[in-house]
């Protein structure tokens, strides 16, 4: 039986387990088993393709990848930063 109940609570007491699988499977149009077969390194390749590809369709999502990127960032943006200290 498939668990459900009408709640305004978000996370609810379910999770799901293979969220990230059915990002790739709606992403590439695999099904469960032909990402079995996948190698790991094609199958995060897609994974990080469909997470950017689905964020990237709204200006809230673009926000939140440019937070993610910033994140990443190891190296100062030195063009920024003498641009900010000359004003």
């Amino acid at each position: 039986m498939v668990p459900s109940f009408p709640s305004d609570d978000e996370k609810g007491h379910y999770e799901v387990n293979t969220i990230e699988e059915k990002i790739v499977c709606e992403y590439t149009g695999y099904d469960f088993d032909r990402l079995e077969k996948l190698g790991v390194f094609e199958y995060w390749l897609y994974l990080r393709d469909a997470v950017v590809y689905n964020y990237s369709q709204s200006e809230e999502g673009r926000d939140y990848l440019d937070k993610c990127w910033i994140l990443t960032q190891t190296e100062p943006d030195r063009k920024a930063l003498r641009a900010k200290m000359a004003k």
